[in-house]
């Protein structure tokens, strides 16, 4: 179930998830079902609604081809509605559900940073004591971008460094932006936490202490 469900019905996500994701580009109705899986009786239908919502403008038809929509970057809540999109059934959603099922094991924490003009999404992964795989997180990343219509520029990092990110780091301001969404908290997957040193030399200790014991006759 979509955070956005309240808002929008499955059939209008479906089709917002293709608009955002080329937010200049027109489309036919018959190419908006095709990419968003719906019949093309039940598209037309929503996009009339979203036509008079003023959400999606309509562009006349040009020669032979009939009339195309796209969307309307000037209606009052465009910039809203497409953070709402960005947040949940459009990109939120699908990443946070790819990377809770294929790396529950090594994935602690994700967000997602945002998106640039040509639909790009950024992703930092926070990786606990296992590293995911490359190759497996290129593979699921590739076939997600290809779902969800965007492309995905994704960073890998270790908790460490997160916890001990300094305002030099070059993801450090990304991630005090007002855009940034968590998608994977502590506590959400099975993955691990590093060992930390001073655990390491506490156990350390606590061993020497033992031996150093006097042994009771």
């Amino acid at each position: 179930m979509s955070a956005a469900d309240f808002l929008f019905s499955p059939e209008v996500q479906k089709l917002l998830m293709v608009l955002y994701a080329a937010p200049d580009q027109q489309f036919s109705t018959s190419e908006l079902a095709r990419r968003a899986k719906l019949e093309e009786a039940e598209t037309a239908l929503t996009v009339e609604h979203l036509v008079r919502s003023g959400i999606v403008k309509r562009q006349a038809a040009k020669a032979d081809q009939g009339d195309t929509v796209q969307v309307n970057r000037s209606f009052v809540f465009h910039n809203e509605l497409r953070n709402i999109a960005l947040k949940s059934f459009a990109a939120a959603e699908p990443i946070r559900a790819m990377l809770r099922s294929k790396f529950k094991d090594s994935v602690v924490r994700a967000f997602v940073l945002g998106e640039d003009v040509q639909g790009t999404v950024e992703l930092l992964v926070v990786h606990g004591r296992l590293v995911p795989d490359e190759a497996t997180m290129t593979t699921a990343c590739q076939k997600l971008s290809k779902t969800m219509g965007r492309h995905l520029k994704v960073h890998v990092i270790p908790i460490t460094r997160l916890n001990g990110m300094s305002p030099r780091d070059p993801l450090s301001s990304k991630l005090s932006a007002t855009t940034v969404h968590e998608v994977v908290a502590l506590g959400d997957t099975k993955a691990a936490l590093p060992v930390e040193r001073s655990s390491l030399l506490q156990a350390a200790r606590k061993k020497l202490a033992t031996l150093a014991r006097p042994s009771a006759r």
